[in-house]
């Protein structure tokens, strides 16, 4: 897919000499922030543009981190550090009749981590900082071109001269309203979901009883957060008032949606922040046009039932950065980067249809709509295999990636923290390199030393006897039941390289 010319400049300045760098990485959300740490970890230089001055805002909409994105954290050393700024709750209550006990998932991290965005922006920046990614903040990209060998980006600076930067690869993180997507004249089809949400971080007089607190009453709905330091989030809606975005919006207007959600507005008080907006359903066709790829909110943006936005995007990151560094080493076919797009587009997509689904039973007026709401929470209630589907799909740990007809079945599914000889497999993907689970050290010596920059062998601590090739970001590449060195060399020099 690459070799396509797109974009055009978009700007009559004359742009100055290029500079050049392997990717170039152009938004500093969390999105962003994770891709580009990962790719310096691997040894890939790397700069990240934002168009915003230098702050990470503590007013950010994001507060959920769900079990698959701690895992993800886990294996970059940062999901300890997070959950000490945060609260935890192991059950989601929708609907008031659905209940889903979080407690129950296959994973190290059986919950969900109420901590703001700015936290997991906080810890993504030092680590990307640390590793030496290079941040040009005040760059706003204007104009996009790209050829056979790589991308032009006219980028203008804080002094409002546009240079143009080079890069064999581009990712646009950079949000809903993405430059990048508009410069490769990629479409963003989709609806606007709720017209008018509010949003508010405030301080309680009233402390409520859970961390998480939700409910809907007649034409209006709320949601109280605990960010654990003394300010919670409120998001807001009123069915029988949506107004513009940019319309004004005062603390009395979220009292009065709270308490006939709520009923009471736990004697709410100093709002540091107060918004509007809509939310959307939005999914670009394509994650890929040739050298520029889109991840994060500038490939899909949700509904925000679930909490899955962020977390979406930083799962976009973790399977991207891999690939490119891979690429870019010359270790894999450039055709490696086209999975990006089928296997994470399948999962953006997944992810509007669930977060919808829930916004829009939540939302249903009509007794037909209030019968299926009914009927499926207390289906979901009494069926063990939907409910644990409905869990694995909020929670991130249910996808599994499209595997070649064939495969063992276990290829394209995530692998849980299992442990090791030599501790847990979360710990071993902290180096960025594949993983080679084996019954047996011996069985794969010569491929251990010839890949001692990009592939650890580990060790089951039990018993089992099957070998798992598993990719930096905790997917199954390859397993066997039973494999000889000869199998185990060949599934090596295909994926590791």
């Amino acid at each position: 897919m690459n070799g396509t010319d797109t974009g055009t400049s978009g700007t009559n300045s004359t742009p100055a000499t290029p500079s050049t760098h392997p990717v170039l990485v152009v938004g500093s959300g969390p999105t962003g922030l994770l891709l580009a740490g990962d790719l310096a970890a691997a040894g890939v230089p790397v700069a990240l543009l934002e168009k915003r001055p230098h702050k990470i805002s503590n007013l950010s909409r994001a507060f959920g981190v769900h079990a698959r994105t701690l895992e993800q954290l886990d294996a970059r050393g940062l999901a300890d550090e997070l959950l000490a700024t945060g609260s935890t709750i192991t059950e989601l209550r929708l609907f008031r009749r659905l209940s889903l006990d979080l407690g129950t998932l296959p994973s190290r991290f059986p919950f969900l981590l109420i901590t703001p965005q700015y936290e997991v922006e906080r810890l993504l920046e030092r680590r990307a900082r640390e590793l030496g990614v290079e941040f040009l903040f005040e760059s706003e990209v204007v104009g996009l071109r790209q050829d056979d060998s790589g991308v032009d980006l006219d980028v203008r600076g804080p002094d409002g001269a546009v240079v143009t930067r080079r890069a064999a690869y581009v990712v646009g993180a950079d949000g809903h309203r993405s430059a990048v997507r508009e410069a490769v004249g990629l479409s963003f089809p989709g609806v606007s979901v709720i017209k008018s949400l509010l949003l508010a971080d405030v301080r309680l007089a009233e402390q409520p009883e859970s961390v998480l607190t939700v409910n809907g009453a007649g034409d209006a709905f709320a949601m109280i957060a605990s960010f654990g330091d003394g300010w919670y989030r409120v998001m807001g809606w009123n069915r029988r008032h949506e107004v513009p975005d940019d319309a004004p919006l005062d603390l009395d207007e979220v009292k009065e949606v709270t308490r006939r959600a709520l009923g009471t507005d736990y004697g709410m008080h100093d709002a540091r922040w107060l918004s509007r907006f809509h939310s959307d359903e939005r999914q670009a066709p394509q994650y890929r046009v040739g050298r520029v790829f889109l991840a994060g909110d500038a490939a899909h943006v949700h509904s925000p039932a679930g909490g899955q936005g962020m977390n979406t995007g930083l799962q976009d990151a973790a399977n991207l950065g891999w690939k490119l560094a891979a690429v870019l080493a010359g270790r894999a076919p450039e055709g490696l980067l086209d999975t990006y797009q089928t296997e994470r587009h399948p999962v953006g997509k997944a992810v509007l249809r669930s977060s919808g689904g829930l916004v829009r039973l939540a939302r249903a007026q009509n007794p037909a709509l209030r019968a299926v709401r009914a009927l499926v929470s207390a289906f979901v209630n009494a069926a063990r295999p939907a409910r644990a589907k409905a869990l694995a799909q909020i929670s991130g740990i249910g996808y599994r990636y499209p595997a070649p007809r064939g495969s063992h079945r276990l290829v394209g599914t995530r692998v849980p923290d299992v442990a090791l000889r030599s501790g847990r497999l979360y710990e071993a993907l902290r180096g960025g390199r594949f993983v080679l689970i084996a019954p047996q050290a011996g069985d794969v010596s010569e491929g251990r030393s010839a890949r001692r920059d990009r592939l650890t062998v580990e060790r089951w601590a039990s018993g089992r006897r099957t070998t798992v090739l598993v990719r930096p970001d905790g997917y199954v590449a390859w397993a066997a039941d039973a494999a000889d060195p000869a199998a185990v060399e060949a599934a090596l020099a295909a994926h590791v390289g």
